[in-house]
C-alpha cells in the first residue's frame, strides 16, 4: 500500500503555536523506515528499496536514489554536500547532493547496517549492524578505520552535538563511550525497547520506547531527569531542535499524533509543555524536523566563536572529501528493471566511463 510524507509548518502568535500541512505527496509505494533533512531536501528512504529526494523550496519531488537492494535503514546528510545512507544490503553509500551522484559504495556490514552517525567534524562515521559490530570510518580515505565486536546487535548509533562522545542502543539498554578512550563510560537501561534517541544537549539524552512515555537522562549520572506521558500510544520517533531560545521537542506515534513541546530545562524535573498537536490520521513511523532558512540564519547568528571555528572545520572537511577521495573514486549503480524516475528529473548517475578531469570535482 502507498504511503505519505507530510511537511507542516508552525505558525507562531503571541505563544500559541499551530500546524497545518504544508506539503504532502505519495512517496513511496511501501512503509517509510528512515527520513533525512538538510537546508533544502527533505530525503525519504523505504522498505520499496528507494531514497526518494523533495526540495523543499520548491515543493516538488525531485528525483529517485536507486543503489541499494534491501529495506533503506537509515539516512543522515552531512551540511549541504554530502548524504549517507545505509540498508539491509549491508551498504553505506556516500551520495554527492549537487548531482545527487553515488560517490562511494562501502560493503559495511556482512548483514544489514541498522544505524549510522557521521561526526560533527565531517572526518568520522559510526556504524552499526546485524554481524554485532560497531565500525568506525574515516571519511577522508574512505575506508574502515576501527571495528569493535559486540556482545549484541545494536540498533542505534549517535554522536554527541560536540563529537566527544557517542552512544549505542541495544534494546533496552544505551551505552555511552567517550571518543578519546573508546570506552563506556555509563549505561542506560529502561523497562521497554527504546525505539529513538536524540541529544537535548551535549549532556542531557531524550529517550523514547515501546511506550507512550519520554524520558530525559544525564549522560554524566545516568539518572532519569524527567518522564512524562507524551502520546496514547507507543512512540515511534522524537526530534529536537532550539529555536529563538526555546528547546522544543517533537514527537511522533503510532496514535497518529504529532506533537510539539517547549522545555525548560532549568527547570526539566517539570517536565516539558505542550506547545501544539496535530492528528494526522496515519501510522507514523519516522518523523524529521526541517527549518526555513530564516530560522537557521537566526540560530547562525546567535552562534560563538568556537561555533564559528567548528564550521570552518567542517568546511575544511567536505572540500579535502571532495577534492582528496569521494569524487575521484566513482562507483556504477546497479541497473533495475523498473523504471522509476521521470524522464525530465532523471538525476546524474554515474556510468561506466572515461570521466574528463574537469568533472571529477564536487
Amino acid at each position: 500500500s502507498q504511503v505519505r510524507i507530510g511537511l507542516f509548518s508552525q505558525a507562531i502568535s503571541g505563544r500559541s503555536w499551530t500546524v497545518v500541512p504544508d506539503f504532502t505527496h505519495h512517496a513511496h509505494t511501501a512503509s517509510l523506515s528512515a527520513v533525512a533533512v538538510n537546508n533544502r531536501y527533505v530525503v525519504t528512504g523505504s522498505r520499496d528499496e528507494t531514497i526518494q529526494i523533495y526540495d523543499m523550496k520548491k515543493k516538488i519531488e525531485h528525483g529517485a536514489l536507486l543503489q541499494h537492494n534491501g529495506t533503506i535503514t537509515c539516512l543522515e546528510f552531512y551540511g549541504t554536500a554530502h548524504l549517507l545512507s545505509g540498508a539491509e544490503d549491508g551498504l553505506i553509500c556516500i551520495w554527492n547532493t549537487k548531482r545527487w551522484e553515488c560517490l562511494k559504495s562501502i560493503k559495511a556490514h556482512k548483514g544489514h547496517v541498522t544505524s549510522l552517525s557521521i561526526h560533527p567534524s565531517g572526518k568520522l562515521a559510526l556504524s552499526v549492524g546485524t554481524d554485532k559490530t560497531l565500525r568506525t570510518w574515516n571519511l577522508i580515505e574512505g575506508r574502515s578505520a576501527f571495528i569493535k565486536n559486540l556482545k549484541q546487535n545494536a540498533h542505534i548509533i549517535k554522536w554527541s552535538p560536540d563529537g566527544e562522545k557517542y552512544v549505542t542502543v541495544i534494546t533496552n539498554k544505551v551505552d555511552i563511550y567517550r571518543l578519546d578512550t573508546a570506552s563506556i563510560t555509563g549505561t542506560i537501561t529502561t523497562e521497554k525497547r527504546i525505539s529513538s534517541l536524540r541529544f537535548i544537549t551535549d549532556s542531557i539524552l531524550a529517550l523514547a520506547g515501546d511506550d507512550e512515555v519520554i524520558r530525559f537522562y544525564s549522560c554524566d549520572s545516568q539518572k532519569c531527569l524527567c518522564e512524562f506521558k507524551a502520546h496514547e500510544n507507543r512512540i515511534k520517533d522524537i526530534y529536537s531542535f532550539e529555536r529563538e531560545g526555546q528547546h522544543v521537542i517533537v514527537t511522533a506515534s503510532s496514535d497518529g499524533y504529532i506533537k510539539m513541546w517547549n522545555l525548560d530545562l532549568d527547570k526539566i524535573k517539570d517536565g516539558p509543555s505542550l506547545l501544539c498537536e496535530v492528528n494526522t490520521k496515519a501510522r507514523l513511523t519516522c518523523l524529521a524536523v526541517w527549518l526555513d532558512k530564516a530560522s537557521e540564519m537566526k540560530e547562525n547568528s546567535d552562534k560563538t566563536a568556537t561555533s564559528s571555528q567548528e564550521t570552518e572545520d567542517e568546511k575544511s572537511s567536505i572540500s579535502r572529501i571532495s577534492e582528496d577521495f569521494w569524487t575521484t573514486k566513482r562507483v556504477k549503480i546497479a541497473k533495475r528493471k523498473r523504471k522509476i524516475i521521470p524522464e525530465k528529473q532523471k538525476l546524474g548517475i554515474p556510468v561506466k566511463k572515461k570521466k574528463k578531469k574537469q568533472n571529477s570535482s564536487a
